[in-house]
């Protein structure tokens, strides 16, 4: 039986306690004292005898009340450390100030291949098989960056954070499998990032992408994205993502464009320790060994050197690959998916780009249509960007008049979605009024071209409007040469299109 009892704290108060239950002839197996409470063990208590025993040590001066206790506070505390450290899905190890392991979580035993017992007392620069790291650790008063260590044959980024008191007096060591840290690294870029729903659009050619993109999101094949600078392939191929059996898996990008060759293999594959100079020290894991189960995206894949090529075919092949400066083969199980603005037909046929990697990306491939062919869905997405650019000016959205509706409409948008973008957050940065009106994106650098005519030259509002009308339909006529085309485009009727065609003349005879 465990009994609490409260006491108020003096000289010798313990002592005279336990010797009233020594004289009881009770085995006591534990005590612990924190005043002003003492814990005590005594399997030999019969519950029947505490009322008598608490009458007895209530003699003693200081004692205030006596209570059983299912559970020492220690022995609770020592299990709930324990579960705790069973829990714990990374690796940690307890080290003290001479860099002997003190304690042991599950997880590490069973990577380490050696029972909780057995790890304690080992040196950690032996059990890494790395002497030299136990003095580093201990010199450093185990203040040191991230490294990466082997354990077992699987390779783990080193944690260290000090147990500090009056000097260093140890520390809790935790190690990282690469995958662990791509999760950590997707949850902190792609926080916000959603599915399919925040592809915004209802025109027919979004809906058939969507429609498209989420039957090829659940393949495990690797998928080609295609279309034009500023589209959001991105979007779209972390939306294939999140709707793949991988979801739960790092999504990590690569843009090939953006870094040079050597820094774009290493960022893709990883190196080894002392590849070259100013490498982080015991070497760095890779995209691929980050995103392990999860996906990979290389945009503006069309930039990719031909160095590259060859080494992503290889990976595409088997799943292999090596790390810079490194001997040992890895594997790793991820889903590429790739995207460029290139004509990649075009780029194998003058040889820039291997023709049988081209064939590996494309086994499954989506086209995301430029802006200019989304009819309505540009002032959706105008009306989108202005109440976000509202929200970052802390102001009322604003809303588009009739002639800045038409003039986002009539235009070509060569830089697409992401063009509206900006011209949107310009124009609300720069417009003090309540709506945005044509003016407002000419202000803004949009580089609309005009359309019908102008205001100061038009005799009344009607004239105006269908001086616009008629330039609109003249551009987009040779594009779309019929009436049932051109409604589609513009996401109208096509008996209010076919009417308007008459009345302009359009096509002209």
């Amino acid at each position: 039986m465990r009994i609490e009892v409260t006491f108020t704290d003096r000289v010798g108060i313990a002592h005279e306690i336990l010797a009233v239950l020594a004289l009881r002839r009770l085995n006591v197996v534990g005590v612990e004292v924190d005043p002003p409470l003492i814990h005590i063990d005594a399997p030999g208590l019969d519950p029947a005898a505490l009322p008598a025993l608490s009458d007895a040590l209530r003699t003693i001066t200081g004692v205030q009340s006596v209570a059983a206790i299912d559970m020492l506070p220690g022995t609770r505390r020592r299990l709930h450390l324990d579960a705790l450290l069973a829990a714990l899905p990374d690796p940690v190890l307890a080290v003290d100030r001479t860099g002997r392991v003190v304690v042991a979580s599950t997880a590490a035993a069973q990577i380490a291949g050696l029972p909780e017992s057995r790890l304690a007392g080992l040196d950690i620069g032996e059990l890494f098989g790395e002497p030299a790291l136990t003095r580093e650790m201990t010199a450093g008063g185990f203040r040191m960056s991230g490294r990466e260590v082997t354990l077992n044959g699987q390779p783990f980024l080193l944690e260290v954070m000090p147990i500090v008191d009056v000097e260093a007096a140890g520390a809790v060591i935790t190690l990282f499998t690469p995958s662990r840290l791509g999760e950590r690294l997707d949850a902190i870029q792609n926080f916000d990032e959603g599915g399919f729903d925040r592809i915004l659009g209802e025109s027919p050619p979004v809906r058939a992408l969507k429609a498209r993109a989420a039957r090829v999101a659940a393949m495990e094949a690797p998928l080609l994205i295609l279309g034009e600078t500023g589209t959001g392939k991105e979007l779209i191929a972390h939306a294939c993502h999140r709707a793949s059996p991988r979801r739960d898996k790092p999504f990590l990008a690569l843009n090939c464009a953006a870094v040079p060759e050597n820094l774009a293999e290493s960022e893709l594959f990883g190196y080894a320790p002392g590849s070259f100079t100013g490498a982080q020290r015991g070497g760095k894991p890779g995209l691929l060994e980050l995103a392990h189960g999860g996906t990979v995206f290389l945009d503006e894949i069309g930039e990719m050197s031909a160095y590259l090529q060859a080494k992503l075919l290889r990976f595409l092949n088997d799943g292999s690959f090596r790390r810079v400066g490194g001997e040992r083969e890895q594997k790793v199980d991820v889903r590429v998916i790739s995207a460029t603005h290139r004509s990649l037909e075009a780029m194998v046929a003058d040889h820039s780009f291997r023709e049988d990697l081209f064939y590996r990306l494309n086994v499954l491939s989506l086209s995301v249509p430029p802006l200019r062919e989304r009819g309505h869905d540009i002032l959706l997405l105008a009306r989108h960007f202005i109440a976000r650019a509202a929200a970052q000016a802390r102001r009322p959205p604003g809303r588009l008049t009739p002639a800045a509706a038409a003039a986002l409409l009539a235009n070509r948008w060569p830089g697409n979605v992401r063009q509206l973008e900006n011209v949107i957050f310009r124009a609300m940065t720069m417009s003090d009024g309540g709506a945005l009106d044509a003016a407002d994106l000419e202000l803004a650098g949009a580089g609309m071209q005009s359309a019908g005519v102008p205001a100061e030259e038009a005799d009344s509002w009607e004239d105006a409007v269908e001086g616009f009308e008629r330039t609109l339909l003249r551009r987009l006529y040779p594009r779309f040469p019929s009436s049932r085309k051109l409604a589609a485009r513009l996401n109208t009727s096509h008996t209010m299109i076919a009417n308007k065609l008459r009345k302009y003349g359009i096509p002209e005879r």
